[in-house]
């Protein structure tokens, strides 16, 4: 069959990358996948949450998950304690849905994590792959053969930065699995794509778990818990989506680490391969300047965006709450008035129906298409509610408009002289396509071209 990621399947084989820290999961991962989707940094544990990918795998479809650095022996106290456990948990966990495992290893004398995790995958030994990872050019290979001992059948020699041997492990990846997934019936194959934007410790993988119905964001109160770009999927409504959590994004003078500085730009770029970006406000702590820049990065790609004021369940109970609360965000960020704020609970799921609904709703109007006739037709209608201007220096003649774009949605107005188009206007036509053409919650891009005839 040919795959298409941007289909919903059922049913897609699942191969889990698992190893100590800094072994390479995530290189092979990039690797396997063709794409930078995992990052990459020689500090061990960069990778926490499982990070999966529908992709292809020597031609065939498969979900392929890189989990985080399996650590046997946790840290003694604290914080990282405490993700040590979760990344060994949700470890655990994507194990058991997995039809391939291919535990990637370094040449030379096992660690005793090494050892421990080997012992550990021993039930799971009819699905297993070990791959030596850093033997390019043959390099350190006897001493790799000596894994043998251990009882593998087979073990692959690879370098995941350079390629060697690759292919021989992806053959064997696939080989003797099932490949008829199965294409959802769903009105529209495309999924939503949904990116959770905000400050760390918002509540972005609470809400991603509860949405996926899922594990598969690690949830901490410890900011910078999710580095990686975590995806789900889900279906609401016969609607299939989806999801993008993302590292919380902080000031820059606030991030300190190289890894930080990867997982800010990753959540950024999110913004352009998402439909809708889903802005993660703590209720009680209220709209931030760092949130205004999030919402205008994604307002400037032209995404659909809500606010959502999470931890709701934590305010307390007022009369006109919810309404003083998006009052008070109009005020203080006009620019985006148009965006709706839904109060959510992802803790416990109040408010989410609502969310998902108007998610709905804007991307219908993200893909919605005027016909040329009709747009023409509206826009004498307005041009005869308030005319241009008709002085020396400030006419201007708006002779006809078109639909040049959906997601993002644009239109372009061809102008007898542009130079003289204010921007009270220009406004005055946007509030006139939101209002008349059903464009109501999301960003709207105006251009003024010249008209060849420019004689009045």
């Amino acid at each position: 069959m040919n795959f298409d990621p941007d289909k919903r399947y059922q049913n897609l084989p699942v191969a889990v990358l698992v190893g100590r820290p800094n072994v390479g999961k995530s290189t092979l991962f990039n690797r396997l996948v063709h794409a930078r989707r995992t990052i990459t940094d020689p500090t061990p544990g960069v990778t926490r949450d499982p990070v999966g990918m529908d992709t292809c795998i020597a031609g065939k479809p498969m979900r392929l998950i890189d989990t985080g650095g399996f650590k046997l022996e946790k840290a003694r106290e604290g914080a990282e304690r405490t993700l040590d456990a979760l990344v060994q948990e949700r470890t655990r966990e994507t194990l058991k849905q997995a039809d391939r495992i291919i535990l990637l290893l370094e040449p030379g004398e096992l660690t005793r994590e090494d050892e421990e995790f080997i012992a550990f995958l021993r039930p799971f030994q009819d699905r297993l792959l070990v791959a030596v990872n850093k033997t390019e050019g043959g390099r350190r290979e006897q001493a790799a053969w000596n894994l043998l001992a251990y009882g593998f059948e087979r073990i692959f020699m690879i370098s995941a930065e350079h390629g060697d041997h690759v292919g021989d492990l992806a053959e064997a990846i696939i080989a003797g699995l099932d490949f008829s997934p199965v294409l959802e019936d769903e009105p529209q194959a495309r999924p939503i794509g949904i990116a959770l934007l905000g400050k760390p410790n918002t509540g972005k993988s609470t809400l991603s778990n509860r949405l996926t119905a899922s594990n598969a964001s690690i949830v901490s109160d410890i900011p910078g818990t999710t580095r990686d770009v975590v995806e789900g999927g889900f279906v609401y409504k016969n609607r299939s989506f989806k999801l993008l959590d993302t590292a919380g994004i902080r000031r820059k003078t606030k991030v300190r680490e190289n890894i930080e500085y990867y997982s800010v730009n990753r959540a950024i770029k999110t913004i352009v391969q998402a439909d809708l970006v889903f802005l993660i406000i703590d209720a009680q702590e209220g709209l931030s300047d760092q949130d205004k820049k999030i919402a205008a990065l994604a307002h400037d790609h032209g995404r659909g965006i809500i606010m959502v004021l999470n931890k709701w369940d934590t305010m307390p109970v007022v009369k006109n709450s919810v309404q003083a609360v998006q009052d008070r965000i109009r005020f203080l960020f006009g620019k985006m008035e148009y965006a709706p704020i839904i109060p959510v609970s992802a803790k416990d799921g109040t408010g989410v129906a609502k969310l998902l609904d108007t998610a709905i709703s804007l991307y219908g109007q993200l893909i919605r298409r005027i016909d040329t006739s009709l747009l023409n037709r509206t826009l004498e209608r307005w041009l005869a509610e308030y005319p241009p201007p008709i002085g020396p220096q400030t006419r201007f003649k708006i002779k006809y408009a078109l639909q040049v774009s959906d997601k993002p949605v644009k239109f372009v107005f061809f102008v007898s002289r542009p130079q003289a188009v204010t921007a009270s206007y220009i406004s005055y036509l946007r509030n006139k396509i939101r209002k008349d053409l059903g464009f109501s919650q999301i960003p709207i891009t105006i251009e003024l071209r010249s008209s060849q005839q420019t004689k009045e």
